[in-house]
């Protein structure tokens, strides 16, 4: 079993009771989208193109296909965040894990170093 140093205890607490404050999270990402509706006369077929929106969106992956889900103006509020705190969640996890590979990589490091060098060994042919 790897046994972590004090201040990398430290750490890994540091970031289980943020973890822990970070409440609710939403997946995903929050974005305000303009879009074309195809008519033909529409002022989004001009030249240069004026397009509809700005409308919020939440988009996501749901068993590997993306969802994007109009939202009102409330919503977006609302959701923010929710969303931001996964990011933030993510991003914790992200640092507990290189923390605990730091931890293991350490006790996989060879505890003694050479001091003196290797004797030389006998060629198995001739030198030319």
């Amino acid at each position: 079993m790897p046994t972590p140093t004090a201040a990398q205890r430290r750490a890994a607490e540091r970031i289980a009771a943020e973890l822990a404050r970070t409440g609710f999270a939403l997946p995903g990402t929050l974005a305000h989208r303009y879009t074309r509706c195809g008519k033909p006369n529409c002022r989004c077929t001009a030249d240069p193109p004026h397009l509809h929106g700005p409308y919020p969106t939440w988009t996501r992956k749901v068993a590997g296909k993306t969802i994007t889900r109009r939202l009102t103006e409330e919503q977006y509020a609302a959701y923010r965040p929710w969303i931001e705190a996964a990011r933030r969640k993510r991003t914790l996890l992200a640092e507990l894990e290189a923390l605990s590979l730091e931890i293991v990589e350490a006790e996989l490091r060879p505890k003694t170093t050479r001091t003196k060098t290797p004797t030389a060994r006998p060629r198995k042919t001739p030198a030319s």
